[in-house]
């Protein structure tokens, strides 16, 4: 039987907060915040997400509608928020969400779809932001990345997510000059990459853990390993279509060194289908990845198999599910 991660979060409105496994584990969004109700799709103005987002005090964020929200410009989101769309369907499209020097960030069941424009991605993770946890989302044909994650932002988990129709799918860690995102970690879990091209992450100088995704049919490769970084892919799936790389690896300079150098991969549990080749580097580097346990004592995790395949084709991305009830605290 699988032993799929978070059974009870929907169990209340706000037992979402503080519940992510791995490097988000701490979020917990708008927890200690009223209740915003988003009563309309226009982009900005009364009732409106953009609104609720700029707001300063923490909030949990629900939906009144559905529809297709279209974005004229990104939208910023502030700290201590919850943007939950459970109950409803929620399309954003045109711009994406940003993430910029906040914190305690929780986005829940919600699409993205068709964003336009230069560096334009689905969700922008930049700079310095951290405590973030990105549950049950669909992503597809944005300009840029689906989620970008940049410039110091760290401690995020992204999880349930269901990603297709895309090139550059999630790019971890800016570029070679931005030597601070050695400070950068990201759990990546219970995900399925359904044809995207590329990036399933493409990770430079970070510290990223991935477990129980399931990547099909890439287009050059699954997973990158850049300048400096750490990458822990336990019980995958990697099943291959035309092409047959799993792990790639690519080397920069960082801009404080000398040396080029390409970053690391430790496979344990993985299941690699349809000639699909890990290309490993050798065993003596692996030792030198981190182990996720000098982070987080526990997440839930199985051997890679036929029916996790089948269940993460079923429960990743957007879900029709009922808004759970809001507890009442009496006393």
């Amino acid at each position: 039987m699988a032993s799929l991660p978070y059974a009870d979060v929907d169990s209340s409105l706000r037992a979402l907060a503080g519940r992510a496994e791995g490097f988000g584990r701490f979020a917990i969004g708008g927890l200690d915040g009223p209740i915003y109700c988003v009563t309309t799709l226009a982009d900005d103005g009364p009732g409106s997400l953009r609104e609720g987002c700029h707001k300063k005090e923490p909030l949990w964020i629900v939906f009144e509608v559905s529809g297709t929200l279209h974005l004229s410009s990104y939208l910023n989101v502030s700290s201590y928020k919850t943007i939950d769309g459970r109950g409803q369907r929620i399309k954003l499209t045109g711009k994406g969400l940003r993430l910029k020097e906040c914190e305690h960030i929780i986005i829940c069941n919600l699409e993205f779809e068709g964003g336009r424009g230069h560096d334009v991605d689905g969700i922008q993770i930049k700079p310095n932001s951290k405590h973030i946890w990105i549950d049950r989302c669909s992503l597809r044909d944005y300009d840029d990345g689906l989620i970008d994650i940049t410039r110091q932002s760290t401690d995020i988990t992204i999880s349930r997510c269901y990603f297709a129709q895309h090139d550059k799918t999630m790019l971890i860690g800016a570029d070679p000059t931005h030597v601070g995102d050695r400070c950068i970690r990201v759990t990546i879990h219970h995900c399925f990459f359904d044809g995207t091209r590329q990036r399933h992450p493409r990770v430079r100088f970070g510290k990223v853990h991935l477990y129980n995704n399931y990547t099909r049919n890439w287009g050059i490769y699954a997973v990158c390993a850049s300048v400096e970084s750490q990458i822990y892919s336990q019980c995958n799936i990697y099943e291959a279509g035309q092409k047959k790389k799993s792990f790639e690896y690519y080397t920069e300079k960082a801009a404080d060194r000398e040396e080029v150098k390409s970053g690391l991969i430790r496979s344990e549990g993985d299941l690699f289908l349809n000639g699909a080749q890990a290309y490993l580097s050798t065993v003596a580097n692996e030792e030198c990845v981190f182990h996720p346990s000098e982070f987080y004592l526990t997440w839930t995790m199985e051997a890679p198999s036929d029916s996790l395949k089948d269940i993460l084709q079923i429960c990743t991305g957007w879900q029709s599910i009922p808004r759970p009830v809001e507890q009442m605290v009496i006393g």
